[in-house]
């Protein structure tokens, strides 16, 4: 599912106009990805939580050379699905 696609769906079962569809969907991932970049988690009760994730720092190759080189640590986003939507899915 796209972007557009899941703003015609929540448009339609809310019944809101597509632009306050867009606005609120938009709304949503803004407010998700600042709470990341803060170093927050978001939880959403019966569907999962967003978290930043740190990646160590760690050696590898250079697929090109050969050439060990080192990997600096970063963070990244990550996505923990929670129980009830595991269950849905199975």
């Amino acid at each position: 599912m796209t972007k557009n696609q899941l703003v015609e769906k929540v448009a339609k079962k809310s019944s809101l106009t597509k632009r306050a569809a867009a606005d609120a969907v938009n709304s949503t991932f803004n407010l998700i990805s600042d709470s990341l970049i803060r170093g927050e988690k978001v939880v959403v009760t019966g569907f999962g939580t967003f978290l930043v994730r740190s990646r160590a720092a760690r050696r590898g190759r250079n697929p090109q050379t050969g050439q060990a080189i080192q990997i600096p640590q970063k963070k990244t986003p990550g996505f923990a699905a929670g129980k009830t939507l595991k269950r849905k899915i199975k």
